[in-house]
Order: C-alpha cells, then sequence, then structure tokens
C-alpha cells in the first residue's frame, strides 16, 4: 500500500476541482466541500500550503484577476498536473478497491 495516498488526497482533491477550469481558493475549498456532501472541509491552514505546493511542483499555474474590486489569485491546472491527477486518481482508485475488497469481505473462522 502507498501511505502517501492519504496524505495526497487534499492535492488530489484540488487538482480535480481545478481541472473544470480557473478556480481560487475559497471557491475551490467550497467546492470540495459541496461535492463531499461536507466531509472534507478544507482550512486555510492546509489549503494554501497545498495549492503553492502543486505550484511549485508546476502541476498548477496561476494568475491574478481582479472581480468586483477584489484582487484574487486563480489557479490552473497545467499539462503535466493533468497528467499527475490522472495517476493520482488511478492510484486512488487501486487503493479504494483494495481497501473495500477487505471490507466486504466474509471472512470464515
Amino acid at each position: 500500500m502507498d501511505s502517501r495516498l492519504l496524505w495526497g488526497a487534499v492535492e488530489m482533491l484540488i487538482l480535480d476541482v481545478v481541472s473544470h477550469g480557473p478556480s481560487y481558493g475559497y471557491e475551490i475549498a467550497q467546492s470540495v466541500a459541496q461535492h463531499s456532501q461536507g466531509y472534507f472541509d478544507l482550512k486555510e491552514g492546509s489549503l494554501y500550503p497545498a495549492l503553492h505546493r502543486l505550484e511549485e511542483q508546476k502541476l498548477l499555474g496561476s494568475f491574478w484577476q481582479e472581480v468586483e474590486g477584489r484582487r484574487r489569485k486563480y489557479y490552473k491546472l497545467t499539462t503535466a498536473g493533468q497528467k499527475a491527477l490522472s495517476t493520482k486518481k488511478q492510484a486512488w482508485q487501486a487503493f479504494a478497491t483494495g481497501v473495500n475488497g477487505v471490507l466486504g469481505a466474509e471472512y470464515s473462522t
């Protein structure tokens, strides 16, 4: 088992949200919360360090835009980010399949 799957889940969720179009921090957090039915509540202390890490790794690019008098930093998925997201999704599916196989297994004693 790859223990990085658990730690990388937040990054995978962020990459997936941004794969649907450029988005800014608060909007990313709201999308994750909404689509996970509130299970994932990304706080600033975990969201922004993850965004900065993904940007440093060149998986996200960014640009500033002024909207309604407010300057926001938008993040967009790079080509490398698209590849990383695909890899992360495949790894997560394999992980989930393994976990579900054990949880759904009937054991004889």
